[in-house]
């Protein structure tokens, strides 16, 4: 599956400004062919992958053993394979053939000894790909399932909180994120998470409200074609 439509999003490479005005995206001869849930799709999936590159960026920042297990011979080569496997949607070696929920439970097994933070980064983008249909990009022949994409949330929240809780035989935590204590209070990843998780809530509960919304639009037109209309003046 290509990901053609995001090739050129800078989003997916950079971490947003927060004193950036807000822009939209340039107008693109494809968009003809969208929707606007088809667009608000489209640029939720790559905005969530821009998060999963920066959650990866963070985790080896702070887990810096993970992209030394690899053939890289630096932090942004590790990068850059995590997000050609993304963009690919080529298996994983590490993952044993695993994709989707497997491949992300796989990754965070306490036994599971190769590169974590690119298992656990491929396995969520996997996941998200499969919610959506297997698509990242979408136009009007395009159907979303509101229950799938509701259901990729939950887990979301479910990896956050491994991430943060599940430990390996001695103890220690499978990978560093998030930290509180007396000196430091780091809750960047968990804000990370906060931004996929209520992207993707917003498109399950905009997709369930699609053909609502048609229903109402039309009748609103016809009513609109009966009443609204300009009276004679002379």
């Amino acid at each position: 599956m290509a990901f053609t439509s995001l090739a050129g999003c800078t989003a997916f490479d950079t971490p947003a400004d927060p004193h950036k005005p807000v822009a939209g995206e340039p107008a693109s001869g494809g968009e003809i062919a969208q929707s606007d849930i088809n667009r608000i799709a489209t640029l939720g999936m790559r905005d969530n992958f821009a998060s999963l590159m920066r959650l990866a960026d963070k985790l080896y920042r702070r887990n810096p053993a993970e992209w030394r297990k690899t053939s890289s011979t630096s932090r942004d080569e590790a990068l850059g394979q995590i997000r050609g496997a993304i963009e690919s949607r080529l298996p994983w070696s590490e993952l044993k053939g695993q994709r989707d929920i497997k491949a992300l439970a796989f990754a965070l097994n306490p036994d599971f000894n190769g590169d974590r933070v690119a298992a656990f980064i491929v396995a969520n983008a996997d996941m998200l790909v499969t919610a959506h249909g297997g698509k990242t990009s979408f136009y009007l022949l395009d159907s979303l399932d509101a229950q799938h994409i509701f259901n990729a949330a939950r887990n979301m929240e479910i990896a956050a909180w491994m991430l943060s809780n599940r430990r390996n035989a001695a103890g220690q935590p499978l990978l560093l994120a998030d930290e509180i204590n007396a000196q430091d209070r780091n809750l960047s990843f968990e804000r990370e998470f906060g931004k996929i998780i209520g992207r993707l809530d917003l498109l399950a509960a905009a997709v369930t409200e699609k053909y609502r919304r048609a229903v109402i639009t039309y009748v609103q037109n016809m009513v609109g074609g009966v009443f609204l209309q300009f009276l004679p003046v002379r």
